[in-house]
Order: C-alpha cells, then structure tokens, then sequence
C-alpha cells in the first residue's frame, strides 16, 4: 500500500518528503526530472482527500464538495470577533499528469486486483472542457479508440462533444449510448463498403477518404455525405508518429476532391493528423501553411471547400514534460487565424490522449527482480502488466510512462522493466535509463502514470491466459 494505513486518509503517514524523481521510475536523463516526488505527490493527495463514497466501474459518478475549518488566524478575516470556525472547499493541487487524491484514495482502500487501471472521470471532464475552451470555435470529436470506455462517452455525450468513430462497432458503442449520428464522424480510412452502408443506414453522414477506392464505395453506400480529405503530413515532433499509413499528397487530394464533387457528394473539407502525443506547438503552423496553399487550389478547380479538421496529437504528460493546454490551443488557432483570416473555416479537432490519458493510473504488481550475472548492477524488473496487457505503446520505447513506488525517495540503481508473459517481445524498457529504488521488492505495488488512453483497447483478450487489463472509472 502506498503511504496509508487500514484507519483511512485521517491516519495516513507521510513517505519520506525528500523524494527525487529519478527514483520515481522516470528515465534519469529526462529534463523533467525536476519534478515533485512521488512520495510527496502520494502523502499530498491523501491529506487532501476527504471520506467520500467510491464508485465501481458499473456505478455513475456523483458530485461532491469537501468542506475542512479554516485554521485559526487563516482565511480572509483577521478579526478576533468570537465566532466558529470558517468552512470552505479545499481543493487539491497536483501537477499535470500525477495521481489525482480520487484515484489515489481508491487504490490505498479498495487494493484491487492488479494490474488494474483507474480514472478519474472528474478529471476528464476538466480536460476535455479546458480542450473546448482553448481550440475555441473547433468543435470536438473526442477520438473514440483512444478510450471507449461507456463512461468516459456518457459523460463527453453529457458535454456536448462529437465523436471519431474507426468502424462499425465504435459506432454502434456510440448509439447503444444515445449519441446522435449526427454528432458521429467515420474517420477511419480504410473500410468495408458493407460498413460504409451500415454507417449511413444508421444516420452517419460524414466520412473521411484518402484514396480513389474508398471515395467510389463512399458514393455507391453513402450518397450526398460529407466528405474530407486526409493529407499526407509530415509528424516531426511526435512521439508516437503515425508512418505513411493514411493521407494522401496535396497534389492527389485535389484530384481526388474534384471527383468525390463529381460523383455526388459534399467535397467539404481537408484533414490531417499531425502525429500522436505532438510535443513541438509549431507544427501546425507548418502543416496550416501547406493547407492554406492546397485550399487555394482546390477553389481554382471549382471546389469550395470549408471545413478544416485539425486531427489530434495533443498530449499526455509522460517523461517529458509538454506545453500547456492552452500554448496548444492559442498556437493551433492563432495559425488558422493567420493563414485562413476571418472568418475562419469550419473547424474539426479529434482528441483523445489529450482527453483522457492524464486521467488515468495503472497499478501493477512486482512479480519478481533478477538479474543475468553475478554481480551485475542491472535488475531485471518484471512487473504483471507488460506490452500485451495495456503498455503496448511502449514498443520501440516510444513512450515512456513515469512511474511511481512506495519507495521513492530511497537509493536507486538502473533497471530493465518487463512484463510477465512468455513472450521475449514483453520488454518495456531496455534501453531508455530508468532507475528505481533498490529497496523495490517483490510483492510491491507500483503505479504507471498516465495511462488513461490506449491501454484497456490495446490490452490481449487473454494472451499466455492473463486475463484483460481491468479498467474502474470513479
């Protein structure tokens, strides 16, 4: 258990408030290393919290508010009137990104079953409407892959967000929970012409296309629909870069919007994705300057395009630390601004890391530490979460999760961490320099920061016979 005792978060005890944050599993040369302790971030988060119910992933979440006395000599009075003590709402201050005094208080009394991950929902909801301030006028279509949790939908549906859809199935997730079609894009690609039908049988009318195919079975399965065109672009800057996957060149989208014009349908707009967890503000800026040029071309080839979707790529915090949500939203729209004037085109954006990963911790057990030589300094650190149950996007070490121990604050030394399948494909990190404290034993939790999205939909539905990643959202 992390820094709490059985008699709840009045009787928790402090860990060592000198933590350093290479102790706390993030990669030692990381700029970020700066950041606060795990352990003071733990102990803050459970004086913060107050008894409040928990909910079970099948339960809704309730409102609150926390009322604690305000401190003799404290508060906006000085007066030495006579009176009871003051009551008002303490709210908790934690850095983007760290363990949230819900998600940490669920943890420390309900000690799930590892590995596991929790939400906070409450947490999503702040993002995601700090997300629709800051890229204000750009309506949001949260990227449902990133997390098709139906919670996590109810309450984006209750916000008022859109939806990016990649098949039939998102789809239906998304009508089983009363979202309208019309607040549904089909931004996947690459699809079945018999799921192109299913999708506007259903009230689904926009799609995006990059190739000729796709355009054809879009005009025979779904007439008169919407369209958009995704642009090829280059993802500098990204640590999860998308390859040449989806997207075409501006030369073939020109062509390729004058026949979708011809075949019938609404030729709308352009679209692009400027890479997964985009660390650099600039690029779009960049990619905003090609379009503006694209855009032109397609009205001197009688298209009259007006939608622009700006794709996704806002991030989580991971090892590295990122610009704020608002640098984002003031870069992204200030260079629609600059390069498409006023008034400025329709526009699109499909978060979801940005929505939903700080939101999120997994809690994993240390299932056993080793090393391949006498005397070798380097532990082996096996965890029972791993590449095939949620951290499947640490392949290549792209992104590198923090990661906190109870420990923190003690001696460290470098590790490998893996996970627990038969599988020599289940290796974390290798060659990113993590360290952890040398008093970690067997048997210890561990936390993995920041694992709100792709993690429960990229976990195996058995693999090696481990069972899925068990996700609650309270």
């Amino acid at each position: 258990m992390f820094a709490s005792n059985k008699g709840g978060p009045a009787t928790r005890r402090r860990v060592n408030p000198q933590a350093s944050a290479q102790s706390a599993g993030q990669p030692a040369a990381d700029p970020s290393a700066a950041d606060r302790s795990a352990a003071d971030a733990m102990a803050d988060a459970n004086a913060a919290a107050a008894p409040r119910s928990l909910e079970r992933a099948s339960e809704q979440p309730v409102e609150r508010h926390v009322e604690r006395p305000v401190e003799p000599g404290r508060g906006r009075t000085a007066s030495k009137r006579k009176s009871k003590a003051r009551l008002r709402v303490v709210q908790p201050q934690i850095a983007r990104g760290d363990i949230t005094p819900r998600i940490a208080e669920f943890l420390d009394t309900v000690e799930p079953q590892t590995p596991c991950l929790v939400v906070d929902l409450d947490l999503v909801k702040e993002t995601y409407l700090a997300l629709s301030r800051a890229l204000e006028p750009a309506q949001m279509f949260y990227s449902v892959k990133a997390n098709p949790a139906p919670e996590i939908l109810r309450l984006l549906a209750r916000l008022g967000s859109s939806f990016d859809a990649a098949s039939a199935g998102e789809i239906d997730l998304c009508l089983a929970h009363g979202i309208e079609p019309a607040r549904l894009s089909f931004g996947n690609t690459i699809k079945k012409k018999a799921d192109i039908a299913y999708a506007y049988e259903k009230g689904v009318r926009l799609f995006a296309f990059d190739a000729e195919s796709d355009l054809r079975k879009i005009a025979l399965a779904a007439p008169g629909s919407r369209v958009f065109c995704r642009v090829l672009v280059d993802n500098e800057g990204a640590e999860w870069p998308l390859s040449r996957k989806f997207g075409c060149t501006p030369k073939m989208a020109v062509q390729l919007m004058v026949l979708a014009q011809t075949l019938g349908l609404d030729a709308c707009g352009i679209s692009f994705h400027i890479g997964s967890q985009q660390t650099d503000v600039s690029q779009w800026d960049k990619v905003l300057g090609q379009i503006a040029g694209l855009w032109a071309e397609l009205k001197a080839h009688g298209v009259a395009p007006r939608l622009i979707n700006l794709g996704g790529g806002f991030p989580s915090r991971y090892a590295k630390d990122v610009p704020s949500i608002e640098d984002y939203g003031a870069a992204v729209i200030a260079s629609v601004k600059k390069h498409f004037g006023d008034p400025m085109p329709e526009l699109i954006v499909e978060p979801g890391r940005g929505v939903v990963g700080d939101a999120g911790v997994i809690e994993s057990e240390v299932v056993m530490i080793s090393t391949k030589d006498l005397g070798e300094q380097v532990r082996w650190v096996y965890l029972d979460v791993g590449k095939f149950s949620g951290l499947a996007e640490t392949i290549d070490e792209a992104i590198k999760y923090r990661i906190r121990t109870a420990h923190d604050g003690k001696p460290t030394g470098p590790v490998v961490l893996a996970g627990p399948t038969c599988d020599s494909v289940d290796i974390l990190y290798e060659k990113t320099n993590y360290r952890l404290p040398l008093a970690l034993k067997e048997g210890d939790k561990v936390r993995v920061l920041s694992c709100g999205a792709y993690t429960t939909t990229y976990s195996t539905v058995g693999f090696n016979g481990f069972l899925p990643l068990k996700a609650y959202y309270i």
